[in-house]
């Protein structure tokens, strides 16, 4: 993996977000959890480079998310889609789901927040700002068909410390 800069990182935004899908890490090298993640951005909030994440509180990620300062975000290579879907399917309540997999932990450069030998795309974030989803400001009616349950997403906003590509 090579250390880009962060202001020279050049990615397709919407399709990383929208077809390849992010693997979302939280935790330490010793006790974390993973899940695949779709919604999202990569941007600049308060001049500084962010990512943004939601997670629902079921979500054992969740958890993690709430005691670690940091997580990562990494995107692989299409061989590594039914890993993906692995892991997207499948609770760490239940187990090691990392074990169903080919994808192995490395240690992360600039946050506690372990990430993937695999992945193509290391985003190395630590958290800024966070806050529950507020039905009260959806402007468009139709969002809210996404929560059926009310189970509003909390938003996370990790300035990103370190951009990591093969």
């Amino acid at each position: 993996m090579k250390e880009i800069e962060i202001s020279k990182l050049k990615v397709d935004i919407v399709d990383l977000w929208m077809n390849q899908w992010l693997l979302l890490t939280a935790g330490n090298q010793e006790e974390f959890n993973m899940m695949t993640v779709a919604w999202g951005s990569i941007g600049s909030m308060w001049s500084k480079p962010f990512a943004q994440i939601v997670v629902r509180p079921q979500r054992h990620t969740y958890q993690f998310l709430e005691k670690s300062d940091s997580f990562t975000l990494c995107a692989f290579p299409e061989e590594y889609r039914k890993d993906l879907e692995t892991l997207g399917a499948i609770s760490g309540r239940d187990g090691d789901k990392l074990k169903k997999t080919k994808l192995t932990i490395r240690k992360s450069i600039k946050v506690a927040a372990p990430s993937y030998n695999e992945a193509s795309l290391i985003l190395e974030c630590r958290k800024m700002y966070c806050q529950d989803i507020d039905p009260k400001g959806f402007i468009d009616p139709g969002i809210q068909s996404n929560y059926a349950n009310r189970d509003y997403h909390r938003v996370y906003f990790g300035e990103i410390l370190g951009a990591f590509m093969k």
